[in-house]
């Protein structure tokens, strides 16, 4: 895609993450589904809930902005819940799998991470204040998942050990 503005940018990049989210909230319940680890499968549950409210803000703004949330795919989005399927269907049941469920996962959310980042700096740039508070909570959200990802890992990949 070709971007003449910052605001072209910003939008596309809007895009990139609506449609993420909307991957996302196809493929959690399958991640959920195939946890073990009973923290892991309530984690991903909680982050589908959260997803849905991430999808309702990028909405808001799209609104405010009088453009669609549509016109884009996220390849990068899409390529890793590819891998987490193949995590899924190339691993058994355990802790291994578990143990790649959450990499997986987490590299969900660095990419989320560094692109709600940079949205709320475009928004910042563009004087949509009401969009970076939207998109600031979405990627404090983001973080905490992270957090609690990691936290998490410690256990399941001793346990995957």
């Amino acid at each position: 895609m070709r971007y003449h503005t910052l605001n072209d940018l910003y939008l596309g990049l809007l895009r990139d993450l609506y449609s993420g989210e909307q991957q996302l909230l196809i493929a959690l319940p399958v991640m959920a589904q195939a946890a073990v680890t009973p923290k892991l499968k309530a984690g991903f549950e909680q982050h589908f809930t959260q997803t849905e409210e991430h999808v309702k803000r990028l909405e808001q703004i799209f609104t405010a902005l009088g453009a669609s949330p549509l016109g884009k795919v996220s390849g990068a989005m899409m390529g890793l819940v590819k891998e987490g399927n193949d995590i899924i269907t190339a691993n058994e049941p355990g802790e291994v799998r578990d143990a790649a469920l959450i990499m997986a996962a987490q590299r969900v959310e660095h990419l989320e991470i560094a692109s709600y980042g940079t949205a709320v700096t475009y928004a910042g740039l563009l004087g949509e204040t009401k969009a970076v508070k939207l998109l600031e909570a979405t990627l404090q959200e983001e973080g905490e998942t992270d957090q609690a990802l990691t936290a998490l890992a410690g256990k399941v990949n001793a346990k995957a050990n």
